[in-house]
């Protein structure tokens, strides 16, 4: 997994004061580990969206010190704003290179499934990452995912079907659906409901309309003889 570098720098400002901070495009963050005391930072906002947009809330990360240190991280979780969505505070958690971890590995989907091409199946995606557990050193920066054994339209790929590097151990359940094949249905016509009610009623008003009498011509009279 490949590590990304972050500038940060240590804060004393606490409190509401941190607002000011924000208001200048900086970040307030704290890193902490097994190891590690709970230490205020922050960090450039647009710095932070480019890491992001780089995969980085599952990769390493490498906090930089304006007085040469360093620290490697992973984000462990961030505040939004409920408005705007913009990142307001960052948890980041500190790794030692000899202790497992678990991260989310994002999934990349690749080859050509038959049941697709040449059954009319969709694919249907159903999980876009991994959770997986190993050492930093081991961690990938994506798990491939070939979509070649979705030969049929009940086929389906889980989380144990994955091969997974060496080092690295499945948290997600194994039986978690990766992927598979949907079939478009074809909507049924429903027929139309027969109303017995509304036949009875048409043929007791025709039946009636025949049975009323016509009105008789009316009779010319007779001339009297004179």
């Amino acid at each position: 997994m490949q590590t990304l570098e972050l500038k940060a720098e240590k804060r004393d400002i606490l409190g509401r004061k941190v607002n000011k901070l924000r208001k200048t495009g900086k970040i307030p963050a704290v890193f902490y580990g097994r190891k590690e005391k709970s230490t205020p930072v922050f960090i450039e906002a647009t710095d932070f969206g480019r890491v992001l947009n780089m995969d980085g809330e599952s990769s390493i990360i490498r906090l930089v010190f304006n007085d040469g240190g360093n620290k490697d991280v992973l984000i462990q979780d961030i505040s939004r704003d409920p408005v705007r969505g913009q990142p307001t505070h960052v948890d980041f958690y500190a790794i030692e290179a000899d202790r497992a971890v678990e991260v989310k590995v994002p999934i990349e989907f690749t080859g050509e499934s038959v049941a697709v091409k040449e059954l009319g199946g969709t694919l249907v995606k159903v999980l876009y990452e991994l959770e997986v557990r190993g050492l930093p050193k081991d961690l990938p920066q994506e798990i491939v995912v070939d979509i070649a054994p979705l030969a049929t339209l009940e086929s389906r790929i889980a989380a144990r079907d994955i091969a997974l590097p060496a080092g690295i151990e499945l948290v997600t359940g194994p039986e978690e659906i990766i992927a598979a094949i949907a079939v478009a249905k074809e909507e049924e016509v429903a027929p139309a409901e027969f109303d017995a009610s509304k036949i009875e009623v048409e043929e007791k008003g025709k039946k009636e309309e025949e049975e009323i009498p016509g009105e008789e011509a009316p009779k010319e009279k007779k001339q009297e003889k004179k």
